[in-house]
């Protein structure tokens, strides 16, 4: 049984949770492809489009882009032909308002949410993950100094590469603001979800792959 094309998931969870890990299995092993808002904020910055351009001036000012915005940018995603067949949204909806929209665009279409997947984290553990991650700058794959180094120091196990991305805000004192946003804005999110019956939790801080079971039994797919 594989997830449902009719059936958009979201992964909620705080910043490193693992979601955008978890949102990649999910589009290899059931066809889905994965909505993420920093990843659609970068592809409208790099073609140029008008939201491109309004994106551009909030990053450039480190701000967080306003509801509005990323109501607009998730809703041009969902045009998207390959969305047809399903898709996971991960770092959308972040804020009630956001939420609300989301199921007003999702009813316009004939469609529901099927699931809402809750990454628990212990939250210093997690400051402790995400200082020592990093990505292969040629084909993404993510790697962590302590719990996932290459098998070869400097050497990406995937493609051989030799060069590795941390990103400038993976550091204790950035995460620990960036957690207080979370429990401020995207925490209120999970009453909202949980009393529409849809909510569940998984251990964030299993291994990748034990993560990756829960969703599944989650999803009744296994």
């Amino acid at each position: 049984m594989t997830a449902q094309a009719a059936n958009p998931i979201i992964l909620l969870g705080p910043p490193g949770a693992g979601k955008g890990t978890q949102a990649r299995l999910l589009e290899e092993k059931h066809g889905l492809i994965q909505l993420s808002t920093g990843d659609l904020l970068r592809a409208a910055v790099k073609e140029g489009s008008a939201l491109g351009r309004e994106a551009k001036t909030y990053m450039e000012a480190g701000k967080l882009a306003p509801d509005d915005l990323m109501i607009r940018m998730i809703a041009d995603g969902l045009q998207k032909p390959e969305a047809r067949r399903g898709f996971i949204l991960d770092g959308f909806p972040r804020t009630v308002a956001q939420a609300a929209a989301l199921d007003a665009m999702l009813e316009q279409k004939g469609l529901s949410l099927g699931h809402v997947i809750v990454m628990a984290v212990d939250e210093e553990a997690l400051i402790t993950r995400i200082t020592g991650r990093m990505t292969c700058a040629k084909c993404g794959e993510g790697y962590h100094d302590s719990f996932k180094p290459t098998a070869k120091p400097g050497v990406c196990d995937k493609c051989g590469g030799t060069s590795f991305i941390r990103r400038p805000d993976d550091n204790a004192e950035t995460m620990k603001t960036r957690l207080a946003a979370y429990h401020a804005q995207t925490a209120p999110i999970i009453p909202y979800y949980e009393k529409r019956g849809i909510l569940r939790r998984v251990d964030g801080m299993a291994g990748v792959d034990a993560v990756a079971l829960q969703i599944e039994k989650v999803l009744g797919a296994v």
